[in-house]
């Protein structure tokens, strides 16, 4: 399957290294650039499917880089990254064709989120990870909607992440360790009491489904079996 191709255009290197790490672990291809500059430059080379931009930048502003970009590629998706908080700065953004906008700090989660239900927008586009049959259930990662039968739920951002983890890999164990990590971007031992929580109430969602079951691996993770 080709991999959706993500330009990501932050001054921020340490910011830029999680982004980018994250945005890989969901199976994107990330380029990265660290001012608008060079951001067109890489924009010309690497022809991305969608771009991240920090509006704040050296040399060249997320602004003025879109504003050109636009001038070759007027449909491609933006989304802004910015600590600016004015209704001013937001307003100048989608004049210039900005899709989304997201203030710093965020959650990697709702980047994800957005960029993936930009794309499915814009590109039509119906990855393997965002749309998943099972059995009698299927999961819309995009929309984060898992449909049992004919019953649809309405999941939270961490809820989906994990469902998307355990449906891509049935009848597989997944260790606890590499849930936490997409879901917080690390294995603290003090976040597994909660992801224990959250598995708890998606165990009960499955409860519905004739096929799937979510259980417990003692000491490890979880694992979603399947029987059709």
């Amino acid at each position: 399957m080709t991999k959706d191709k993500i330009l990501l255009v932050e001054d921020d290197s340490t910011l830029s290294f999680i982004i980018q790490d994250a945005l890989k672990r969901e199976g994107f291809e990330v380029a990265t650039a660290p001012n608008g500059d060079l951001g067109l430059r890489s924009f010309q080379e690497f022809q991305p499917d969608i771009i991240i931009a920090d509006v704040m930048m050296p040399k060249m502003d997320g602004f003025e880089m879109v504003r050109q970009i636009r001038l070759k590629a007027p449909s491609i998706p933006v989304l802004f990254l910015t600590a600016r908080t004015s209704l001013e700065d937001v307003v100048k953004g989608f004049e210039l064709g900005a899709n989304d906008y997201i203030r710093k700090p965020f959650q990697i989660l709702e980047l994800v989120v957005r960029i993936k239900a930009l794309l499915k927008r814009f590109t039509g586009n119906k990855s393997e990870d965002e749309i998943i049959n099972l059995g009698d259930a299927n999961l819309d990662f995009a929309s984060q909607k898992l449909t049992i039968d004919n019953f649809t739920i309405e999941l939270s951002h961490i809820e989906a992440v994990i469902l998307n983890e355990m449906f891509s890999h049935p009848n597989e164990v997944v260790e606890a360790k590499t849930l936490m990590f997409r879901i917080w971007q690390n294995d603290d031992y003090n976040n597994l009491n909660r992801l224990h929580g959250f598995v708890y109430k998606l165990r009960k969602y499955l409860e519905k489904s004739k096929n799937l079951q979510l259980l417990n691996i003692r000491g490890i993770g979880y694992k979603l079996s399947v029987s059709l």
